[in-house]
């Protein structure tokens, strides 16, 4: 299932298995948990991200037992497919666009691109109310620009009069969850350490790492500490044992 791939962190192409996951945050910071995840191994199920994306959602959707609906995710899945499939469902979402999106502000200028909108009048701080070319409602862009100048142009079907950006810059910010989700997922239970080469094996020591990802974050609930020490804490009974009683007594 290892392929060649480009993930965003990496800043070039790597060997790996690809995997689309869906997680669920309150809002808080670090607290999030996976509720399913796809396999992307497009050479076997012939199935793109944005399939598994969908199906993942549509899973939600027909279980009803999430009670969040802003959905946030990135500009990959922003395609008029998932966004009219997400509208259909009742939910509001927060993404970001490329900036060759086609969108318009008025039936008289017609379709041009993201970057070539000016801003509003009143400026960015309310957002400025688009539609986007195959989209058939109306979405709200906001322009947020980082200290070093990167501009990230985000996009939400929340179109409230009065949106604060202090919401949506908030909304931005959880969305990076998923990669803490990633970065703990790999560092804490080995899941880039399977030596199997049968795609099973590989499937099944993936499922085995989610399980054991989710019952160390509710460990670390229980104890009231962070997924990373809730992992070193469960070494220091065995180390201060060790100390206590050493097993090979030190030569005098």
């Amino acid at each position: 299932m290892a392929k060649r791939q480009y993930p965003g962190n990496a800043h070039g192409m790597v060997t790996g298995i690809g995997l689309v996951n869906l997680v669920h945050s309150s809002g808080e910071a670090g607290d999030f948990l996976p509720l399913a995840y796809r396999v992307y191994a497009s050479d076997d199920d012939e199935l793109t991200k944005n399939d598994h994306f969908l199906a993942m959602f549509e899973q939600v959707v027909a279980e009803g037992q999430v009670l969040a609906r802003p959905l946030l995710f990135d500009s990959w899945y922003a395609g008029s497919t998932n966004l009219k499939r997400i509208h259909r469902a009742g939910w509001a979402f927060f993404t970001t666009l490329k900036s060759n999106r086609l969108v318009n502000r008025a039936k008289e200028s017609g379709y041009q691109g993201l970057a070539t909108l000016g801003p509003p009048a009143p400026g960015w701080s309310q957002g400025v109310e688009i539609r986007l070319k195959e989209v058939p409602f109306a979405v709200k862009r906001f322009k947020l620009v980082a200290t070093n100048g990167d501009i990230e142009w985000v996009m939400t079907k929340h179109l409230a009069a009065h949106l604060p950006r202090e919401m949506v810059i908030e909304a931005v910010e959880v969305r990076w969850q998923v990669e803490e989700f990633h970065r703990s997922f790999k560092q804490l239970t080995g899941a880039e350490k399977c030596q199997c080469r049968n795609a099973n094996a590989q499937r099944n020591h993936l499922t085995c790492c989610y399980r054991a990802w989710v019952s160390l974050r509710q460990h670390a609930r229980r104890l009231g500490q962070t997924t990373y020490q809730a992992h070193q804490q469960q070494r220091r009974p065995y180390l201060c044992q060790l100390l206590r009683n050493l097993l090979i007594q030190a030569l005098s």
